[in-house]
């Protein structure tokens, strides 16, 4: 993406794969050199291109857990 950038930080696990073969992550990134979140999303095999996601603070994590 454009004027973003991102650290793989810690590869969590693979939640599905489509036909396309893009996988949707649970991983940790750092977006622009910030502390890294939770983040789920869709990748391409070799994590070049991303789809839309969404990103979680530890909090908010720790909340989704307990709501699931």
């Amino acid at each position: 993406m454009a004027g973003i950038e991102y650290e793989i930080v810690e590869e969590i696990g693979v939640l599905s794969t489509n036909a396309r073969g893009w996988s949707k992550e649970l991983n940790r990134i750092s977006w622009n050199g910030r502390e890294p979140k939770f983040d789920i999303r869709d990748w391409s095999e070799d994590h070049s291109k991303m789809g839309k996601g969404v990103t979680l603070t530890d909090e908010e994590a720790q909340k989704l857990k307990e709501l699931l």
